[in-house]
C-alpha cells in the first residue's frame, strides 16, 4: 500500500475498531479518493509523488488518514492513457492530477465534471487546456513549469559547459507548436555569444538516427534538446544516441540526467508537483477549479551528471558545478 506498510495500515484498523463504537464508524464520512495518473513509469515519478503529498500534507491531507490516492501509470505508452484516465473517473475520484497534455486530454474525455489538475510544461493556453491564465474555465487548472522563457539561460549554460563549440544543434519535436517561441529566443541567444543554431528535428524514433547522423556531419560541438511528452518518452534513446555520435547534450528536466544525460536545467517538477498538492488540497477543501490562476515556475533546478561529463573527457567548469543544485556521481 503506497505511503504506508500494510502491517501498519491494518494495526491502524485495528485501533480505530477498538476507538470507535459501530454506530459512529457507520456515520464517518467517506474518505476522498484523488487520482493520480502520469504517462510515466511508476519508478521514474517517484520523487514526484513524495512532492505532491508534502503539498498535500502543508494543507493538512495525509495519505492513508484523511485521504486516498489511486496511483496509474501509462509506463511510456500513451495508448494506454483513455483507458487509465476513464478507470479514475469510474472509480468517482474526487480530482484527478495529470501530466502532459495528452493525460489531461484523456481525463477530458472521461468526466466533464470531475476537477481536473495538471501538471505540465507545456504552454496551457496554447494548447488548449485552459481559456486564460488567471480564469481557467471550467473543470481545470493546474502548475506549469512551462520552459520557454528559459530557452536563452539553457543555451548559455551548454555554452559555458562547452565554450569551444561554435556550432550548436537544437533538436526538437514538431508536433511541440508552441515551442516556436523557444526557437527564436535560442537563436537570438546563439547570436549574441557568436554561435551558429542549427535546428534539427525529429517525430518519431526513425528520425533520430538521421537527426544525429545531420549534427555529426554539420561539425556540431554541443547539443540542447527541447522538451515534450515524445522526447521524454524516449529519453534513455535520447541520452544513449548523445553518448553515441560523441555530442554533450543538455536537457530541460532532470529525467534525462538522472538516466545519464550531461546536464538539464528547467523548472523543478519536484516543486511543481508539490504545489499541485496544495491545489489538490484546496480543491478538497471545496475550491472551485475556475476560481485557482494557473500556478506558475518559481524554482528551478541544474542537474549535472558527473559520471556522463568523465566519460565525455569534460572537466565542469568549477564555478557551475557549484551552482549545480543536485549532482549524480
Amino acid at each position: 500500500m503506497s505511503g504506508m506498510r500494510r502491517r501498519d495500515f491494518i494495526t491502524l484498523l485495528g485501533g480505530a475498531a477498538v476507538a470507535w463504537p459501530l454506530a459512529a464508524r457507520a456515520q464517518q464520512p467517506a474518505m476522498p479518493v484523488i487520482g493520480f495518473l502520469r504517462s510515466s513509469t511508476a519508478s521514474g515519478s517517484a520523487h514526484l509523488v513524495v512532492a505532491f503529498r508534502q503539498g498535500l500534507t502543508e494543507t493538512g491531507f495525509v495519505e492513508g488518514q484523511n485521504v486516498a490516492i489511486e496511483y496509474r501509470f501509462a509506463d511510456d505508452r500513451p495508448d494506454r492513457l483513455p483507458g487509465l484516465a476513464a478507470d479514475l473517473a469510474a472509480r468517482q475520484v474526487a480530482l484527478i492530477v495529470g501530466n502532459t497534455v495528452s493525460v489531461v486530454q484523456a481525463a477530458k474525455a472521461a468526466t466533464t465534471t470531475t476537477p481536473i489538475l495538471f501538471v505540465t510544461g507545456s504552454d496551457p493556453v496554447r494548447t488548449g487546456l485552459v481559456a486564460s491564465l488567471n480564469r481557467p474555465g471550467g473543470n481545470i487548472t493546474g502548475v506549469t513549469f512551462t520552459t520557454i522563457d528559459l530557452a536563452a539561460k539553457q543555451l548559455g549554460l551548454l555554452h559555458e559547459l562547452v565554450p569551444n563549440s561554435s556550432v550548436i544543434a537544437v533538436l526538437r519535436d514538431p508536433n511541440q507548436p508552441e515551442r516556436e517561441s523557444e526557437l527564436r529566443a535560442i537563436e537570438e541567444a546563439g547570436q549574441a555569444i557568436g554561435r551558429r543554431i542549427v535546428i534539427l528535428t525529429a517525430a518519431s524514433e526513425r528520425e533520430f538516427a538521421p537527426a544525429f547522423g545531420s549534427i555529426s556531419k554539420a561539425g556540431v560541438g554541443a547539443l540542447l534538446v527541447r522538451g515534450g511528452p515524445f522526447f521524454l518518452s524516449q529519453r534513455r534513446q535520447l541520452v544513449a544516441l548523445a553518448a553515441r555520435y560523441g555530442v554533450p547534450a543538455s536537457y530541460v528536466t532532470r529525467d534525462y540526467a538522472e538516466v545519464g544525460g550531461l546536464m538539464s536545467y528547467g523548472a523543478s517538477q519536484a516543486d511543481a508537483y508539490r504545489r499541485a498538492g496544495i491545489y489538490a488540497g484546496r480543491i478538497l477543501k471545496g475550491a472551485k477549479p475556475d476560481d485557482l490562476p494557473v500556478d506558475l515556475p518559481t524554482k528551478f533546478e541544474l542537474v549535472i551528471n558527473l559520471a556522463t561529463a568523465k566519460a565525455f573527457g569534460l572537466e565542469i567548469p568549477p564555478m557551475l558545478l557549484a551552482r549545480a543544485d543536485e549532482v549524480f556521481e
